[in-house]
């Protein structure tokens, strides 16, 4: 009878440690290095076959280090667990080993603690991702670009800055983007000049990589999730992220409930004595949640039934916070619906509801 067993995983950049142990009585069978690579990824999913039925595999950083391994394990047939990174505490009172870590995946695995389905990303919402982050960083950079201009304007001689002084962001743009410093740099007039002008083409450049990538996210995001974006409030920035959050597999997340947990929108218990109240939550994506916060407070300025909301509720005594909370859980459910890709009738935009969960 071949035997069933349980791997695990233990990523690095240049390496990934594997283990093995009984999927019945937990014996570890072994453990090997592999070189993070393709030829490393088949001998180390050869190896695991080797010692017979695999169950599954556990493994931390799906998302990072063990992404590739993740997807080549997926596309061999084996069921790839997401693990979360071994308890502290523990790690201190046994130390740590690559060994160690990944006989604790398998382990964790085994025992049923993690239960978790990594993202696949193998489909059109990764190349989103990709993209994303190219922006992120240009608009970081150009939000640098711009604040290093404003912090030398304060010290510049008085004359220029007298000829830029009340200019709206793109004439102060253009207009540095021309200056013409004379040759001697020495004297700080033309150094300040010359230094605002590459800041100000710097910043030119970075505006134009933006509209270029955004150019490239937006048809990509209304044809992953067209049901998403007719969400009232949720334009392709905020949509990109959502996706992001879910996955190319969104069905990976059991329910609405977890889907909220994931985004950081449930609530959680704050009651004490007779005051019983629930507060937001500070885990999950915070990104995720930055985005229903846009949501709600786009709702909140322009969408007459949320406004309708927002103002009983605040008549009941809530607090803008306490009322953020409730909206955010409530976008959530909506969110996750049209993640499931349901016909947008059946989430109508009816009034938030108010209930803990």
């Amino acid at each position: 009878m071949t035997q069933r067993v349980v791997g695990g995983v233990d990523t690095h950049g240049l390496t990934h440690h594997a283990a093995v142990i009984d999927a019945v009585l937990g014996r570890q069978l072994g453990d090997r290095e592999f070189p993070a690579t393709a030829a490393g990824y088949r001998a180390l999913a050869a190896w695991l076959a080797g010692f017979g039925e695999v169950a599954a595999v556990g493994m931390e950083g799906t998302g990072a280090y063990g992404a590739g391994l993740a997807r080549h394990l997926a596309e061999v047939g084996f069921a790839v667990v997401e693990v979360d990174r071994p308890d502290r505490r523990l790690r201190r009172a046994k130390g740590k080993t690559d060994p160690g870590d990944a006989y604790a995946a398998a382990a964790a695995v085994a025992s049923g603690r993690a239960t978790g389905s990594p993202k696949s990303r193998t489909g059109a919402v990764e190349a989103i991702r990709m993209l994303r982050v190219a922006r992120s960083s240009a608009v970081k950079a150009r939000t640098q670009a711009m604040n290093q201009i404003r912090m030398l304007l304060v010290t510049v001689p008085a004359p220029l800055r007298e000829q830029v002084d009340g200019l709206p962001k793109a004439a102060l743009i253009r207009t540095l983007a021309r200056l013409r410093p004379a040759a001697d740099l020495q004297m700080p007039l033309n150094a300040a000049k010359f230094s605002l002008r590459g800041l100000a083409r710097r910043y030119q450049l970075l505006d134009v990589e933006i509209d270029g990538l955004d150019a490239q996210i937006a048809p990509l995001v209304a044809a992953t999730a067209p049901v998403l974006l007719e969400l009232f409030g949720v334009g392709p920035e905020v949509a990109g992220q959502l996706l992001i959050t879910a996955g190319d597999n969104p069905e990976r997340m059991r329910s609405q409930a977890a889907f909220a947990r994931l985004a950081g929108a449930a609530p959680l218990p704050a009651s004490s004595g007779r005051t019983q109240r629930h507060r937001l939550s500070r885990g999950g994506d915070r990104q995720a949640n930055h985005a229903l916060h846009r949501i709600a407070l786009v709702r909140m300025r322009y969408h007459e039934p949320t406004r309708a909301y927002v103002a009983r509720r605040t008549s009941e005594g809530l607090s803008k916070m306490e009322i953020l909370r409730c909206l955010k859980r409530f976008i959530a459910r909506e969110v996750f619906r049209a993640l499931m890709t349901l016909p947008l009738g059946q989430t109508p935009h009816t009034e938030p509801q108010t209930d803990a969960a």
